[in-house]
């Protein structure tokens, strides 16, 4: 069963934080500078943690997982914004 998580990450170091950017650009949707929305099975998610801890410095960064329930059944997304409007972001972010 595939799960939603909203994936966000506090990083440190501009060398990591490119690392870590492009690596999850490979497992969600990126909405905001450091906050991905991705759809995971367990095993995704291992490999996904497993990915991030080789990059991370365990003492500075800190990356989060919020588990948002099964994708299945979820209807559409729902994302509400105060102040500036949420927009769906189609062309690919790059952090240089």
């Amino acid at each position: 069963m595939r799960k939603i998580y909203l994936v966000t990450y506090d990083i440190c170091d501009d060398k990591r934080l490119r690392k870590v950017f492009k690596t999850m650009r490979n497992w969600g949707d990126h909405l905001q500078y450091s906050v991905f929305e991705c759809q995971l099975s367990e095993m995704d998610l291992q490999t996904l943690k497993a990915e991030l801890k080789t990059i991370i410095h365990h003492l500075h960064d800190q990356v989060l997982f919020v588990d948002l329930g099964p994708a299945a059944g979820r209807g559409d997304r729902v994302i509400e914004a105060l102040g500036k409007p949420y927009s769906n972001v189609a062309s690919p972010c790059y952090v240089i």
